[in-house]
């Protein structure tokens, strides 16, 4: 089993910045990706950003330039530096790993941190 436990949410006035922390412990091995996802009241979930195990990352068209998610591997953290922060921004974020077994593909969720953006 994976747990993730997420950390740095909060409130934020719009343009301001914050930085998300997700430290993975449990059975970890044969990790593909880590990454944040975020659902918004009343919306789906929906991707933020992904990093491979090889480093390459993967952003969401609305965050492109304002986020950068990085990932320790050793550690087995994936952070996610938020810029310039909007209200759309507001939502609950999720950190994801996806870890590949003999059986196939399994993805692990955080329990969500919240993240506002209001004036």
């Amino acid at each position: 089993q994976v747990q993730l436990v997420e950390s740095g949410g909060g409130l934020m006035q719009p343009g301001g910045s914050l930085r998300l922390s997700c430290a993975a412990s449990g059975t970890l091995f044969g990790i593909n990706a880590m990454g944040w996802y975020r659902q918004a009241p009343g919306k789906q979930r929906e991707l933020v950003a992904t990093i491979t195990k090889d480093g390459n990352t993967n952003y969401a068209d609305s965050v492109k330039g304002r986020f950068t998610i990085s990932r320790d591997g050793p550690k087995n953290t994936v952070d996610l530096q938020m810029n310039s922060l909007k209200p759309e921004d507001t939502a609950v974020y999720y950190c994801n790993l996806e870890q590949r077994r003999l059986s196939g593909l399994y993805n692990y969720w955080g329990q969500g941190t919240q993240v506002t953006v209001s004036s």
